[in-house]
């Protein structure tokens, strides 16, 4: 895949990026068909990055000065290797700028820091219909886990779980 002459650097997501990043936040929800559970804000955002005890960490990628992709993402660990982890919440490339390597790039840049920082594993999830994106990863050397699904307790059945 082959860059347009744009000059693309990425760097750390900085709070004068939340509200870009926000507004990537509901274009990803909008392309997933999920824009109904979008309750994010600005504010609950930047708390989760940037408040007393920061939640995830955000890298942004700029093509020519203009913010066009982000990646928001946290550590998790793994029991088994007894090694922190990586996990990418999410990773979106703006509709005009996909095919521009942009994505390709954050992902090597994320994998580069779970070096860095010694983690054992670099994980995500997809949506099964996102056949794209699933090929993409897939020849970015991800494996897809045919036998594992995601569990989920949000809202009422959380409280109720918790009582």
């Amino acid at each position: 895949m082959t860059l347009h002459s744009s000059r693309f650097t990425i760097r750390p997501a900085t709070p004068a990026d939340v509200t870009h990043i926000h507004a990537m936040i509901v274009e990803l929800a909008v392309f997933e068909k999920l824009e109904h559970m979008v309750v994010a804000t600005e504010a609950l955002l930047h708390e989760g990055l940037f408040g007393m005890r920061p939640a995830c960490e955000a890298i942004i990628g700029e093509a020519d000065g203009e913010v066009v992709t982000f990646a928001l993402f946290f550590h998790n660990f793994s029991t088994f290797l007894t090694k922190k982890g990586l996990y990418l919440e999410d990773l979106y490339v703006r509709q005009a700028h996909r095919g521009q390597g942009y994505g390709s790039r954050m992902l090597e840049h994320l994998a580069g820091m779970a070096v860095e920082r010694n983690c054992g594993r670099f994980e995500w999830s997809v949506l099964d219909w996102n056949e794209a994106a699933i090929d993409f990863y897939k020849a970015k050397g991800a494996e897809i886990l045919p036998d594992w699904r995601i569990c989920r307790v949000t809202g009422d059945a959380l409280t109720a779980l918790a009582k």
